[in-house]
């Protein structure tokens, strides 16, 4: 029996169910049961885990910041590897290289961190998201548009690999390990223990908020899709739909019932000085807006803006699709949808993205014009199956129509599966994951039928 510095539950013990689902964020809760549960202290414990399992004949399984949609991580008969209590971080001022373990929260603890430091890294947009699987599914955060997918800023990871060794992966050792965890999500062939991230100097903060009415959906859009491709990429703006009551209405205006549409747009300069210019497309938007509000911000302020969108201890179903179809094609049909957001926690976004050449070498692969995700968010269990069939056949549906493929950290593939690579990155992925774990210890995708992985 191995012995470990952290917390070790099997199946039964008294604190397994805790060690189980105590540190996931979607609290529709998985009835998958992993043989056992290893919360570690340091990277010797996740050795000494990966060997215990090989001995015992358990797949393995990972959970970093527990905000899988799907509880990827929670895999019957597993031994699963919860990252909760290993959090630690460095900073090198020599390179200006973060180091940090998976289950750290972006926005919450690095963030923070590295503003101590002047330093910033495109952390995610939830405030309590990990950096493991936000890196592996590509890392779509804070001025993305303009910083790239944080998955190009990992220079290097340190990673357990399936006969228990220990290596150091980058662009001149183990570099298809590398390519690999750019994209690859929970297909990774290996344990990773520890991200070494490329920061930068740290930037000023501008956001504009304004509201909108869900009719005026079509030519906004239309507006918005025109001015993108040119639009400078340190300005990132999102169309939100929601249903929640304080969104921001200029004097004597009512708020309109039912769903409204958000444009939050952020902006990153040197000063905000620099950043008013950026701005000026947004003065001359043709829609009239019902309220609006523009100031400097910092990612904590952010991070207290948008939390009431994503409330713990609620039930979640998420789906996502990149999509290039014009605005008079596809706004029609996110205005049908929009209008019928079944809660009032629930939301849904375009994401403006339009991609700005080609992609480095890396797993990643899949992009679009803009991302749809919509987020259901409901606490009554009756409601899992009418909620599932609402988010992810309206997703469906889109996809068929105007889909590309999906974002992984917006999915979950039990429920609908799509292409989340291009076809000769999965080949690739698959050849990796072959060549590193010949023996299948890691457990990758929670999918019905791997033959169906990546079929659009």
């Amino acid at each position: 029996m191995a012995e470990f510095a952290g917390t070790f539950a099997r199946r039964g013990d008294a604190r397994y169910e805790e060690l189980r689902v105590g540190h996931v964020f979607n609290r529709r809760l998985s009835s998958r049961m992993p043989a056992a549960v290893l919360r570690p202290a340091d990277e010797d414990d996740v050795v000494a885990g990966v060997r215990l399992a090989a001995a015992e004949g358990w797949p393995v399984s990972v959970r970093a910041g527990g905000h899988s949609w799907a509880s990827w991580g929670v895999r019957d008969d597993a031994l699963l590897i919860d990252f909760g209590a290993m959090k630690d971080m460095a900073f090198d001022p020599a390179t200006n290289i973060v180091t940090a373990t998976p289950a750290v929260a972006g926005a919450t603890e690095l963030d923070p961190f590295l503003a101590q430091r002047g330093r910033f890294f495109p952390v995610g947009h939830c405030e309590s998201v990990g950096l493991g699987g936000f890196l592996l599914q590509g890392g779509m955060g804070w001025h993305t548009r303009h910083y790239g997918w944080a998955c190009e800023s990992v220079e290097a990871i340190d990673v357990v690999l399936a006969d228990g060794r220990k290596v150091r992966a980058s662009a001149d050792e183990n570099a298809d390990l590398l390519w690999a965890a750019r994209g690859a999500g929970p297909g990774f062939p290996g344990v990773i223990t520890r991200f070494h991230l490329r920061t930068f100097a740290r930037p000023a903060f501008v956001q504009d908020t304004r509201t909108f009415r869900l009719d005026d959906l079509d030519e906004l859009l239309a507006w918005l899709q025109r001015i993108l491709p040119r639009l400078d990429r340190r300005v990132e703006p999102i169309l939100i739909a929601t249903r929640q009551p304080e969104v921001p209405l200029d004097a004597g205006i009512s708020r309109p019932e039912g769903a409204v549409v958000i444009m939050h747009t952020t902006a990153v300069g040197e000063s905000e000085a620099e950043i008013a210019p950026l701005l000026a497309a947004f003065d001359v938007c043709p829609v009239r807006h019902l309220g609006h509000v523009r100031g400097g911000t910092s990612i904590p302020e952010q991070n207290a803006l948008l939390s009431p969108q994503n409330p713990e201890g609620f039930r979640w179903r998420v789906d996502c699709t990149w999509t290039d179809a014009p605005a008079a094609a596809l706004a029609p049909r996110l205005r049908e949808f929009w209008a019928n957001l079944p809660t009032d926690r629930s939301w849904s976004m375009w994401y403006g993205w339009s991609p700005s050449g080609e992609l480095p070498d890396m797993a990643f692969s899949i992009e679009g014009t803009g991302l749809v995700s919509t987020y259901v968010c409901y606490d009554d269990p009756a409601l899992d199956e009418p909620l599932a069939d609402f988010v992810h056949g309206a997703t469906a549906e889109l996809a068929a129509d105007f889909g590309k493929g999906v974002y992984l950290g917006d999915t979950d593939f039990t429920r609908r599966g799509d292409r989340f690579v291009a076809e000769d990155n999965f080949k690739r992925l698959r050849e990796v994951r072959l060549a590193r774990d010949p023996g299948r210890r890691f457990c990758g995708y929670l999918i019905d039928d791997e033959a169906k992985l990546n079929a659009h």
